[in-house]
């Protein structure tokens, strides 16, 4: 999906001139009066990814706005715009905040360079805050993507959970995000900034698994040449996530039973116990009242750890959080690989949102990761999709170049002048929402990415059309 930009300037003509070079360069564009306006318009909308900001206006300037801004969105990236060019001004403007400096009037080229490296900046300056918040134990459900009911429904659980030291099951197929949202419930608690210590219990040796949960003496068995603290020592007084608990054996499940109940652990070859305080977050894959049945889980244990399940549903049954997913991953990603994709076509979007991702978002995030490192261009396309080659030749979506319009500018893909599908396949009425998302689409290629063009023939407003464009996931290039 296209970044969007606002522009605060009280010239109305350097607004449309910078307006048109952000929108050929494929980024979306709102316009703000004043300083004040700005400051609403970022107050309100959270789609706005970077402001260019003018340092002289009348009544609220520029670095009045600077002032303001950190209390509303400090992530926001600010580049701003003046017609002097003093060093004293620019060395004011970037100890209040602001990531560039363009002299008016800037060349196009300068424009989308520094918008270009100010996003790449942030996105560097959010990952490295994210992996902070990961090492602290601080991660809430802020840094969880999902906006789709069925996964609100979910993190709004959680975050009731969060507040007690309940124990929680979290259940999902393997890649929903099991552990992000224990590591949210424990960021969103009074143990945030508390180790948060994860064991997979499935990828424990058998022989080992006691060792390992809760420690042992120097010599308590053949290779113990000396003390090993437990896990659940480790995790004492911050959260203990046991991913797949359904793999543990019958004779530790005993003991682990014992360790909740009495909050104390047994090292092996240890004489007196250890008293431990851990929260405990288990998630299992398993159906775990299925393996109670069948006498592989003990059946006190199940109902221990099942005091408060939150049950992850598959990226199937969420379909609408796949492309904030993929933008997340591709921010993460460019920061990661020094990359510079801007997103995905619409056409390609299409297609990975009607995928199963049997995998979950495990599976997305390592194809776009693949994705990003393949890409050669600033979009990426069906070629940069190897495995799912079939499911784009199905789709009718092109993996090579994209065809050349009459004035040798790249067309976007599945534009048609044939006419909007109304029926599927299987002769099924296709949805409103889709239908609209084709017309918006075709309508774009057909004026060439003049919006207020566009959003006329369709009789509606811009901001609107704008509003539409990004829930639709569409790329927007002005090509004349």
């Amino acid at each position: 999906m296209a970044k969007t930009v606002l522009i605060v300037d009280d010239d109305p003509t350097l607004r449309r001139l910078v307006q048109a070079v952000c929108e050929k360069a494929g980024y979306f564009v709102k316009q703000a009066e004043g300083g004040q306006q700005g400051l609403d318009m970022v107050r309100a909308d959270k789609s706005i990814d970077i402001m260019l900001l003018d340092l002289s206006m009348p009544e609220v300037d520029g670095m009045e706005v600077l002032r303001q801004l950190p209390s509303i969105r400090p992530d926001l990236p600010v580049i701003m715009l003046t017609a002097k060019a003093g060093i004293d001004t620019v060395v004011q403007s970037m100890k209040a905040g602001a990531i560039d400096f363009f002299v008016k009037p800037a060349s196009p080229e300068r424009i989308t360079v520094g918008i270009a490296n100010a996003l790449n900046v942030q996105n560097l300056r959010s990952e490295v805050s994210r992996r902070k918040r990961k090492d602290d134990g601080a991660m809430t459900f802020t840094d969880v993507v999902g906006e789709s009911p069925a996964f609100r429904a979910t993190l709004k659980m959680a975050e009731r959970a969060a507040s007690s030291t309940i124990p929680i099951l979290v259940t999902g197929e393997s890649g929903v995000g099991k552990e992000m949202i224990a590591r949210a419930i424990q960021g969103s608690s009074e143990r945030s900034g508390a180790p948060f210590v994860t064991v997979n219990c499935g990828a424990i040796p058998e022989n080992l698994v006691e060792s390992i949960l809760f420690g042992h003496e120097k010599g308590a068995f053949t290779g113990a040449t000396g003390k090993h603290v437990g896990k659940f020592q480790e995790a004492n007084g911050g959260t203990l996530f046991l991913d797949e608990v359904g793999e543990l054996p019958l004779e530790t499940q005993v003991k682990l039973l014992r360790a909740l109940q009495e909050g104390e652990v047994d090292p092996v070859g240890s004489k007196q116990p250890v008293k431990v305080d851990v929260r405990l977050v288990s998630a299992t894959n398993r159906d775990l009242s299925e393996a109670v049945k069948e006498g592989t889980f003990r059946e006190d244990l199940f109902y221990r750890l099942n005091v408060f399940p939150v049950e992850v549903p598959p990226l199937r049954e969420r379909r609408e959080d796949i492309a904030a997913l993929i933008n997340h991953f591709i921010a993460r990603y460019n920061a990661e690989e020094g990359r510079d994709i801007r997103g995905v076509q619409h056409e390609v979007l299409g297609v990975l949102k009607a995928q199963d991702w049997p995998g979950n978002v495990r599976q997305l995030e390592n194809t776009i990761y693949r994705a990003v490192v393949l890409a050669e261009g600033d979009w990426l396309t069906a070629g940069d999709f190897p495995t799912l080659a079939l499911a784009f030749e199905q789709a009718g979506v092109s993996s090579g170049p994209p065809p050349l319009d009459d004035r040798g500018e790249p067309q976007e893909e599945g534009g048609s002048s044939d006419g909007i599908a109304v029926f599927d396949k299987e002769g099924h009425l296709r949805q409103l929402q889709e239908i609209e998302r084709d017309l918006i689409a075709a309508a774009i290629e057909m004026y060439r990415g003049q919006m207020s063009e566009v959003a006329r023939r369709l009789g509606i407003g811009r901001s609107t059309l704008y509003r539409k464009v990004q829930e639709q996931g569409l790329e927007v290039r002005r090509t004349g």
